[in-house]
């Protein structure tokens, strides 16, 4: 006589210190065993306030605070925000600064594909990788040390431009890094992206199908791994980025299904290249006839008005809502970012799948913590 066996939910919780949510994230899951009936993202444990205290501070005043919005790609934020301003405020960006500004974010969306693709690696076992892209990182931010004196939080570009113009040799020494960097992909690509193991790991776990990423508010390299091919530097551009030449990857379910895990990390390792390609460009096409800011006034007041303005940070869409009443203060001040919008499609691709598969799906995502508290 055979019994059934008894089973029964168990919840537990993963986090807020737990090392793979890549910061203070707590998730609620319910699970049966190793499998998981529920998962909910409970946010909240990185809170500070920021948005509220770009209503309290100058506007030039918030660029330092725009660096912790997402402290992985700080040259990207600060954009964001100063394109936000910038057309609130009817400034015009001179052109070496526009090119300045290209060279910085892409660098920034590489540092940042670095940490979230060896992340992901390191989270599912493999440790080596990690140690190749953190090497590779610190090159980038020697490079920013020296265009600005920071390694991770830059407060680089500004309303108008950007701080300090390109040292003697700088991008001599940039295009010197896009020339080492471009194989050490390809290194990289034989020593996990097509490992066996780690191919075994992501492909055909937590597919997020092109209607569902749409549907759930997906952004950037996430959305774009699902088969949708749409980036603001190409389809809303700014900036100099109607000049420059590249490609959009979006994901191809090459080693399992289109959307999944694997296809997510891919994105990002050719994205990588993708930047390196716009960097050479930026690089030969910086003029040298114009400056690097423009004269924007100390005390700044822009006209009462509104705007929402959106750029492809390394998460994909940031935009700031800023409301002006014409004061040296933000009226209202409102952050979108990448993370936030990722969190939403936790409770539908978690369902069913082992727990040991959560901690690449959280990794796959690229989800870092205070671009989801504010």
């Amino acid at each position: 006589m055979t019994t059934a066996l008894k089973t029964e939910e168990i919840t537990l919780n993963m986090g807020p210190q737990h090392p793979s949510t890549h910061g203070v994230i707590r998730f609620i899951l319910k699970t049966d065993g190793e499998i998981i009936y529920e998962c909910v993202p409970d946010v909240g444990y990185l809170h500070r306030s920021i948005e509220k205290i770009g209503e309290k501070v100058e506007w030039q005043s918030f660029i330092p605070y725009t660096d912790r919005v997402d402290y992985l790609a700080s040259m990207n934020s600060n954009w964001a925000y100063s394109l936000a301003v910038e057309r609130l405020a009817g400034i015009e960006v001179p052109r070496r600064a526009e090119f300045l500004r290209v060279i910085v974010g892409e660098l920034g969306r590489i540092t940042s594909h670095l940490i979230g693709a060896g992340a992901l690696a390191l989270d599912i076992g493999a440790a080596t990788p990690f140690t190749h892209a953190i090497r590779d990182r610190e090159m980038v931010n020697d490079l920013f040390e020296r265009i600005c004196g920071a390694r991770l939080t830059f407060s680089f570009v500004y309303p108008g431009g950007v701080a300090y113009d390109a040292p003697p040799g700088w991008i001599e020494d940039v295009l010197e890094f896009c020339d080492y960097f471009e194989p050490r992909i390809e290194q990289f690509n034989a020593l996990i992206t097509y490992n066996k193991i780690f191919v075994k790991r992501l492909a055909g776990v937590a597919v997020i199908d092109t209607e569902t990423a749409i549907d759930y508010g997906l952004v950037g390299p996430n959305l774009r791994a699902s088969g949708f091919r749409f980036d603001l530097r190409r389809d809303e551009p700014y900036s100099v980025y109607p000049e420059l030449d590249f490609d959009v990857p979006v994901g191809r379910g090459e080693v399992g299904v289109l959307g999944d895990c694997w296809d997510r990390f891919k994105c990002r390792v050719d994205e990588m290249k993708e930047s390196l390609k716009i960097v050479r460009q930026a690089c030969r096409m910086l003029p040298t006839d114009s400056a690097h800011k423009a004269k924007v006034k100390k005390i700044l007041k822009p006209p009462k008005g509104e705007v929402y303005v959106r750029s492809e940070s390394a998460r994909g869409e940031m935009g700031f809502y800023l409301i002006s009443d014409g004061t040296q203060n933000s009226v209202r001040t409102k952050i979108r970012t990448g993370s936030f919008s990722a969190m939403g499609v936790f409770p539908k691709v978690a369902r069913g799948m082992m727990i040991a598969d959560l901690i690449a799906v959280i990794a796959s995502l690229d989800i870092v913590a205070p671009e989801i508290d504010r």
